[in-house]
């Protein structure tokens, strides 16, 4: 591995905000770069704090002309092992179509140790990688399963049912599986008819529905709020 600094000025401001970028990467991972030489030809202060390295990396990107998702960004690293075990709800994702939310929601089940997640057969696989790319890590974490005939039991969708009561006010059972649906045709008529209830987020705007992955955040607060978790959270 080498370094040219008559070559590195000989390159475009695009080529070398690029350079720049992929060297402060590899320096936060501490992988061989030429990030602090590049700083200096930049004629850059010394980043070195999180905030000054990720304001840094969002700037190189700006003048590449490149455009950062979630999990480009240099998140401050505030992760530690969990030994909370999951609780005995299934989550079943019937026919989603976008992998970030997909990803979204492996997220947020792992935040609250919450679930196994079941994926129908249309439904983006843990696999997939901008599955993996959303889920930010989790995709190992949570238990994922396409064995639907393990799905606990009752099966309680969260869709807009006319006379369905509000998340709010439902009191779920100690085991079951919260059904979410696809996001332009929401829960299928055939899953539905297998739900034994159906509970919905009281909303009062003008949009009659929220992104699912949103409407699963909601969901999980609320149904870890009322579980009785296995150790006591400081």
């Amino acid at each position: 591995m080498n370094f040219s600094e008559r070559k590195f000025l000989s390159l475009t401001e695009k080529q070398k905000h690029k350079l720049a970028l992929e060297n402060l990467r590899a320096l936060i991972k501490n992988l061989p770069n030429f990030y602090r030489k590049i700083e200096t030809l930049l004629q850059l202060s010394l980043a070195n704090t999180h905030e000054e390295l990720a304001n840094r990396h969002t700037a190189h990107a700006e003048k590449a002309q490149i455009n950062l998702n979630e999990h480009d960004l240099l998140i401050r690293q505030g992760d530690s092992p969990s030994n909370i075990p999951y609780l005995p709800i299934g989550i079943y994702l019937d026919d989603l179509r976008s992998a970030h939310n997909v990803g979204s929601i492996l997220r947020t089940t792992e935040a609250f140790r919450l679930a196994t997640i079941f994926f129908s057969e249309k439904t983006p696989y843990i696999d997939n990688k901008k599955v993996q790319d959303a889920a930010m890590g989790c995709v190992n974490q949570v238990p994922c399963s396409r064995n639907l005939e393990k799905m606990p039991q009752p099966l309680i969708a969260l869709e807009t049912v006319e006379g369905a009561p509000s998340l709010f006010d439902y009191t779920f059972p100690e085991t079951f599986t919260l059904v979410l649906g696809n996001e332009e045709f929401g829960i299928s008529q055939k899953m539905l008819s297998q739900c034994t209830a159906a509970v919905q987020i009281p909303l009062v705007g003008s949009k009659n529905s929220l992104n699912v992955a949103n409407s699963f955040a909601i969901a999980a607060a609320q149904i870890f709020s009322h579980q009785k978790t296995p150790l006591a959270i400081s």
